[in-house]
């Protein structure tokens, strides 16, 4: 398999992003930063971008999918997941092409109507196999030359947004998106 283009605003790109319908993320280094921190009594603290959020649920509002894939088990990232109401959440997967390969028949979907956003060598597989590979800005560069779109922005500081934005625009809602907070909403 060949080198994908990395160009945020190619052609080849875009059309790719036209066909999403699933979103499926990694978590820990995509939608927080990577760190893990222990306070007392074993509790663990994630920090999500507060931005990600609104991105997610504007993409989910435009019809598509978003689903978690993780190799950790969080209660944080359980309650995050409840309050975006997303989809899909899988946690504590040891082989994410696996349910990669079960989402696909659940959602009766191609490999090109997939996007996978992820940030370390445990999403190569996925991010080779999904017809949108997207990586965070501070991936190891396996998987920046895996993905088909790099974001500027690293995981856990508003890459998820960035990427979902980018996407949204790419398949024309995110006009809709922005009008919907300007109080342009077409009636």
């Amino acid at each position: 398999m060949g080198q994908k283009k990395k160009v945020s605003g190619g052609r080849e790109v875009r059309e790719k992003a036209k066909r999403i319908r699933l979103l499926l993320l990694d978590v820990d280094g995509v939608l927080t930063d990577g760190r893990i921190t222990y306070g007392s009594a074993g509790l663990e603290v994630l920090s999500f971008h507060v931005r990600d959020g609104f991105a997610l649920k504007a993409a989910q509002e435009a019809g598509i999918t978003i689903g978690l894939v993780s190799g950790r088990k969080s209660e944080a990232l359980f309650r995050r997941a409840e309050e975006l109401r997303l989809a899909e959440v899988h946690i504590g997967v040891e082989d994410k092409m696996g349910v990669y390969r079960q989402l696909l028949v659940r959602y009766r979907l191609a490999d090109t109507e997939v996007a996978y956003m992820g940030d370390d060598l445990p999403d190569l597989p996925v991010l080779r196999q999904a017809g949108l590979a997207i990586s965070v800005a501070d991936a190891p560069a396996e998987v920046r030359r895996a993905a088909h779109l790099v974001t500027s922005l690293p995981g856990g500081k508003g890459a998820v947004r960035e990427a979902v934005e980018w996407l949204l625009k790419s398949q024309g809602v995110w006009d809709q998106v922005c009008a919907d907070f300007q109080g342009n909403r077409d009636s």
